[in-house]
């Protein structure tokens, strides 16, 4: 399946058609694709950088840092997923997102047991994926906030900054 925004070529017999999946934003559609690149030839680290536990502690949010190199902004991909599960049904997705002018990142809020917001200042781009999903039994709703200012978030990327604490905890 094609990213959202982008268009699929399927190849029947001796001649192509084109089928669009859905027409949208080519930007995404470019990012999503070099991504989806870099990440299966494995220059694009992914990386956990924060769980964050509903307050009845059953489910948990994900954010995956993606890098690219010196040449890409950071990416964080969000995931819901049952206490200690893997991530793996996408709910949201920033790139180049920051919690203040110096940090990237983004902060996973939990406002009940059924609702996650994924608060950031700002973001060269971001997707909500999915506004709820499924899990546990009970539906999680999820949303987008800009405009957050984290001024006690410290400078750097999220996974260069958990480094950073491991190592000085050693």
């Amino acid at each position: 399946m094609a990213p959202v925004g982008c268009e699929r070529v399927v190849s029947t017999g001796s001649e192509s058609e084109r089928a669009m999946e859905s027409t949208g934003n080519g930007k995404q559609c470019f990012l999503a694709a070099v991504l989806t690149l870099l990440t299966g030839c494995g220059f694009v680290s992914r990386d956990e950088v924060a769980r964050v536990p509903c307050p009845d502690r059953r489910v948990e949010a994900v954010l995956i840092e993606t890098n690219g190199g010196a040449t890409t902004s950071f990416g964080y991909e969000v995931y819901v997923v049952a206490k200690g599960r893997p991530p793996n049904d996408q709910v949201a997705w920033l790139y180049g997102a920051g919690r203040n002018e110096n940090v990237y990142g983004a902060n996973l809020k939990w406002t009940d047991d059924h609702e996650l917001v994924i608060e950031y200042l700002e973001a060269r781009d971001q997707r909500l994926e999915r506004a709820s999903v499924s899990v546990e039994g009970r539906v999680i709703k999820v949303s987008l906030r800009s405009g957050v200012n984290d001024p006690t978030a410290p400078a750097g990327g999220m996974l260069y900054n958990l480094e950073r604490a491991r190592a000085s905890s050693k």
